[in-house]
C-alpha cells in the first residue's frame, strides 16, 4: 500500500523543501497543506489542502489518513499540542520541526501516552536543532567520559528561510534562559557572551552569542555525565549581529516581549534581507565541538558542517527523519528530541545519501 505523509506548513519554505526530500528518497504520497488554497495549482507531485491548525475536526480527519506528519508551521512558540495528541489518538507518527524551548516542554509532557498507543514522535529535527544535535552524538560517543558541548550555528542573511527565521530570531531574545554550567543550571541572557569561532568555508571566523535552543537542555538529558552545553548563534553579515544585540540589551523589553513587536523586527528584517541575501548568501555552518576523557586524557573533538542553503538543509534533515519512519527502521515509540532516537550509523547514512559533507577532528 501507498504510505501517506501529511506535512503541516509544508507551503512555506522549509515545509517545502521538506516536502522535495521526502518525494526524492520515498515513494509516499505527500500532501501539503497551508492556511489557504493556493491560487494557482503549481507542477507539483504534491496534494495541497488548505487547513488553518485550529480547525480540529479537519485536522483529525487529515491527520487520521496519513502515516506519518510532519509538523512545518512554525513558530512554535505559539503553538501547543494539540497537532501531537491527535497524532498519538489516531496512531499516526509524528515528526516536526519545533525550535522553541516552550513548545519541547510541552510536548515531551506526552510521551508516556505515545509509548502506550506506539506512536513514535521524534520533535527538534531540521538543521539546527536536528542535523546539528546528532553532529553532538556523533561527538560525544568519541569519547570514554564527554564533559563539555559547545555548539555554534552562524546563517547568512535569510537563510533561504523567509520571515521565519526572523521570527524565531526575536522570539528567542524575549527572556532569559536557563542553561546547564558547571555542574549546574545558570541563568543566561540572550545575545551576550559574544565569541569568535572558526567555521568551515566559505564562512571562516564570526562571531557568536549565547542564543536559547532546546538542545540547551535536551542535550543535558541525553548526555548524563556532561557538565556544561553551550549553545551560541550568530548571523552573517555581522551587522545583523550588532541589531540583534541591540534589540536584546538596549531596546524596551516590550518591544520583543509581544507578538506584534516580535513581528514588526521581523518584518523589518526581512526587507532588509531581501538586499543582503544576494551579497553573503542564504547558507549556514555548525560547529560541534566536544571535551572530554579519552584514555586517561583530556582531549576535544571537533565536527562542523556547511551548506549553501539554510532551508534545504533543513529539509535533509526532516526528511531522513521521515524516510526511516517510512522505511520502519526508525521505531521506538515515546516523544524523544533527535539525538535520543536517532543512531550515529543510520544519521551517518542519511546525510551521505544527501551529499552532506561532515568535517571531523581530534583538536
Amino acid at each position: 500500500m501507498t504510505q501517506r505523509v501529511l506535512i503541516l506548513g509544508g507551503r512555506g519554505r522549509i515545509g517545502s523543501s521538506v516536502a522535495q526530500d521526502i518525494a526524492k528518497y520515498t515513494q509516499a504520497e505527500i500532501t501539503v497543506t497551508g492556511r489557504k488554497a493556493p491560487q494557482k495549482q503549481h507542477q507539483t507531485s504534491f496534494k495541497c489542502i488548505a487547513l488553518d491548525l485550529e480547525e480540529t475536526e479537519k485536522l483529525r480527519e487529515a491527520i487520521s489518513n496519513s502515516n506519518i506528519v510532519v509538523h512545518c508551521a512554525g513558530p512554535f512558540h505559539y503553538r501547543d499540542t494539540t497537532v501531537l495528541q491527535i497524532c498519538i489518538e489516531q496512531g499516526v507518527n509524528y515528526v516536526d520541526v519545533s525550535d522553541h524551548r516552550s513548545y519541547t516542554n510541552k510536548v515531551l509532557t506526552l510521551h508516556e501516552q505515545a509509548a502506550e498507543k506506539g506512536v513514535t514522535a521524534v520533535i527538534n529535527t531540521g538543521i539546527f536543532p536536528g542535523i546539528s544535535n546528532s553532529m553532538v552524538r556523533e561527538c560525544v560517543e568519541e569519547f570514554d567520559r564527554p564533559e563539555k558541548i559547545h555548539l555554534s550555528y552562524v546563517v547568512a542573511s535569510s537563510g533561504g528561510a523567509g520571515v521565519t527565521v526572523m521570527r524565531t530570531t526575536f522570539l528567542g531574545l524575549q527572556n532569559p534562559f536557563e542553561a546547564w554550567i558547571n555542574g549546574k543550571w545558570e541563568t543566561v541572557k540572550p545575545y551576550t557572551e559574544r565569541e569568535t569561532v572558526d567555521f568551515p568555508k566559505p564562512y571562516g571566523q564570526n562571531g557568536v552569542y549565547w542564543f536559547d535552543m532546546p538542545e540547551t537542555f535536551t542535550l543535558p538529558k541525553a548526555f548524563p555525565t556532561v557538565k556544561s552545553v553551550i549553545t551560541k548563534f550568530g548571523s552573517l553579515p555581522d551587522f545583523y549581529n550588532h541589531l540583534t544585540w541591540i534589540a536584546a540589551n538596549v531596546f524596551p523589553k516590550s518591544w520583543i516581549q509581544n507578538k506584534s513587536g516580535v513581528e514588526f523586527l521581523a518584518q523589518v528584517s526581512h526587507l532588509m534581507t531581501d538586499v543582503t541575501d544576494n551579497l553573503s548568501g542564504i547558507g549556514v555552518a555548525i560547529r560541534s565541538e566536544v571535551t572530554g576523557i579519552k584514555d586517561g586524557k583530556t582531549v576535544v573533538y571537533c565536527g562542523t558542517l556547511a551548506h549553501q542553503n539554510t532551508a534545504i538543509a533543513a529539509g535533509y534533515g526532516t526528511g531522513s527523519i521521515a524516510q526511516l519512519l517510512l522505511e520502519g527502521k526508525l521505531q521506538k515509540p515515546g516523544v524523544y528530541p533527535q539525538e535520543e532516537v536517532l543512531s550515529t550509523d543510520l544519521f551517518e547514512e542519511m546525510m551521505e545519501t544527501r551529499g552532506i559533507k561532515i568535517n571531523r577532528q581530534w583538536l
